[in-house]
């Protein structure tokens, strides 16, 4: 090994900790989410799915926040589903609830997106606060 390599090779990961393209993985798999935003909210689910199959069997770190971005976003088209049927069945006047509500589950679901991809990318495990963990 020369002087420069020895100097700019990446550190080893130590052992039971995520290497840097598991966290890469890890991130990803919660920045997937945000495709939903481009394409009619489909992406929301579809991303993590992704990315949960494909690193499931060689990637656990990636895998597990895939599979946790995964289970959060099924949440929240679950409450997504909830309150438009609140807002069907008492014929619209449920949207003065559910709008403001929905603006504001919005941009939980955005800020803690970022939360969690950033902890992701950092080596540390993100579980989100209000997830139904359906995805084992």
């Amino acid at each position: 090994m020369s002087e420069f390599e020895k100097y700019t090779a990446a550190p080893a990961a130590p052992a039971g900790a995520a290497s840097a393209e598991e966290r890469q993985w890890g991130m990803f798999g919660h920045l997937a989410s945000l495709t939903g935003l481009f394409t009619g909210g489909v992406g929301n689910i579809v991303g993590p799915l992704i990315i949960w199959l494909v690193k499931k069997d060689t990637m656990p770190f990636a895998a597990d926040q895939a599979r946790e971005a995964l289970n959060f976003n099924i949440t929240l088209l679950l409450l997504g589903v909830v309150m438009f049927v609140i807002t069907l069945v008492t014929f619209g006047i449920g949207a003065i609830l559910t709008v403001p509500l929905g603006i504001i589950i919005g941009l939980a679901w955005l800020a803690l997106t970022i939360i969690a991809a950033m902890k992701a990318n950092e080596g540390v495990a993100y579980r989100y606060p209000f997830a139904i963990r359906l995805v084992k």
